[in-house]
């Protein structure tokens, strides 16, 4: 099914808004200024729309080409602002510092860990974990036991709580950071986690973790539009 149908504007032009907001550190009004500059006039509020519409699309479709990740999880979360509180995003990255999962969180406890966990768990392209290392947040440690007594983990896979080990998940933070960091918060947890699938794509795509198709980050209308590419995507 055409993901564009019934859209005012062209493909390209809507994936160029998506593109350029989930990679760069841009705000709605920025992007209207400068598709201005290319002929096209668009309010801020439909560039919103769209990002919340096809940036989860973009997640949903890069899924089945991501390459399998090591079994050496990183675990770590990071700070977001939603509706002008700070909430948690889960991140874990292998040894390789290729995304394994994320997920926004109310809280930082027992079972959001767990829930973060059988998420990871559940990805086709990650592997079962031979061991994972997480800070000292104490949560992890009781989540990752039920799992293992759930048989969701084995009961081998080690746990290390040592901090100099998840520099790796620490520095790929910076990429998330820099982009959301511009947004001063977003409204809701939905569109948090909405936004935030495209952006946690995009770096994906940008990181070589999407297989045989080879395409640049610019060819992300690939993923969102079965029928065709957009070639004005690139420009």
């Amino acid at each position: 099914m055409n993901a564009f149908k019934w859209k005012h504007f062209e493909s390209h032009i809507i994936l160029t808004a998506v593109r350029w907001y989930l990679q760069y550190s841009l705000s709605y009004r920025d992007i209207v200024e400068l598709l201005k500059e290319r002929g096209v006039q668009v309010s801020h509020t439909t560039i919103m729309r769209w990002v919340h519409q096809y940036g989860p699309e973009v997640d949903k479709r890069i899924r089945r080409f991501l390459k399998p990740t090591t079994d050496s999880y990183r675990v770590d979360e990071t700070y977001i602002r939603v509706k002008g509180q700070w909430k948690y995003l889960y991140r874990a990255v292998d040894s390789k510092g290729q995304t394994i999962e994320f997920m926004p969180s109310a809280n930082r406890d027992v079972l959001a860990a767990k829930r973060f966990f059988k998420k990871a768990l559940s990805s086709p392209h990650n592997q079962t974990p031979r061991v994972i290392t997480v800070d000292k947040n104490p949560a992890y440690p009781p989540a990752l036991q039920q799992l293992k007594d759930e048989t969701e983990i084995p009961q081998e896979t080690v746990i290390r709580q040592t901090k100099y080990l998840n520099n790796i998940v620490e520095q790929d933070h910076r990429f998330i950071k820099r982009i959301t960091n511009p947004m001063l918060g977003f409204k809701s947890f939905q569109t948090a986690d909405s936004t935030l699938k495209g952006i946690e794509a995009i770096h994906m795509i940008r990181k070589g973790q999407v297989q045989s198709l080879h395409l640049p980050v610019s060819s992300i209308a690939d993923f969102i539009n079965d029928s065709s590419f957009a070639p004005g995507l690139s420009q």
